[in-house]
């Protein structure tokens, strides 16, 4: 392997062993012979289990924070619509990343690497705080308890994708419906058959639909157009050529009537005025 091939290897061994076992039980001596390689080359690019647990975390962080305040960041969404992203990037996380997810919520070592877990939560519990409050102001809701709302919302949200991760029996989707119906709507009204309104696959066929629709009616309203400017076009040119022919007869019947009436002025008397002086 290059150097590089290595190290890829060694940190995709380290994450299976950090996710099933935890940092503290897993060794030096395990991830080497996981990855058949001597202690060394192991010390040789991390300098320790402690150097690949921190590259392992940062990758998770990075791809978890990419997903979960990309979701976040369009403010101008319904808040409903927000919720339902925020759900729906965690679980993708969780489906795609099962070992990542289970490192990043086993508990952490004493030499917790810059940016951990719970950093990561408190990040995006400020962001969600953030867009609580601007809808608390438009809701003319307390705007003082907004911080609680986010960190509600949050722990709900992970805590849930924790239980799901060990018992997957729920769809992606039904899971983050079940989320939003008792976030948006409260243990008082919660719906019996919830589903997502914004993001679910049902809703965004909804969406194309009426998307594709709009376009054709647009084409349609587009091609009417075109043809009534065709039919107008034609029936000027009708009516020019009519004004045209209208034109030629006149002056026609004005150059025949001079001489018409010089032959007919006086038919009893054919001789010309010269002849009669």
């Amino acid at each position: 392997m290059t150097s590089y091939q290595r190290r890829e290897q060694l940190i995709a061994i380290g994450r299976a062993l950090f996710a099933s076992k935890g940092f503290e039980a897993v060794s030096v001596e395990e991830i080497a012979a996981s990855a058949k390689v001597s202690k060394p080359i192991v010390y040789e690019h991390f300098g320790g289990k402690e150097g690949l647990y921190a590259v392992v975390v940062d990758r998770e962080m990075r791809a978890l924070t990419d997903a979960l305040i990309g979701s976040l960041s369009d403010t101008d969404a319904h808040p409903r619509q927000i919720v339902e992203r925020a759900a729906l990037a965690l679980l993708t996380y969780i489906e795609e990343n099962p070992e990542g997810f289970q490192v990043l919520v086993r508990d952490s070592p004493s030499t917790d690497p810059t940016g951990s877990f719970s950093s990561l939560l408190g990040d995006v519990s400020s962001k969600v705080e953030q867009i609580l409050v601007e809808w608390f102001k438009r809701q003319h809701l307390p705007v003082k308890s907004a911080p609680y709302y986010a960190q509600m919302l949050v722990g709900m949200t992970v805590f849930t994708g924790q239980y799901w991760a060990d018992r997957p029996k729920l769809g992606k989707e039904q899971l983050a419906a079940l989320i939003v119906n008792l976030a948006w709507h409260g243990l008082s009204r919660l719906e019996a058959k919830p589903e997502l309104r914004y993001e679910g696959t049902k809703a965004k066929r909804a969406r194309e639909a009426a998307e594709k629709a709009e376009q054709k009616a647009e084409q349609k309203a587009k091609r009417d157009r075109d043809d009534g400017e065709e039919q107008h076009d034609s029936s000027t040119a009708g009516a020019d050529t009519d004004t045209n022919d209208t034109g030629a007869n006149a002056a026609g019947t004005a150059e025949s009537t001079p001489a018409d009436h010089t032959n007919h002025a006086n038919p009893s008397n054919p001789k010309s005025p010269e002849d009669a002086a």
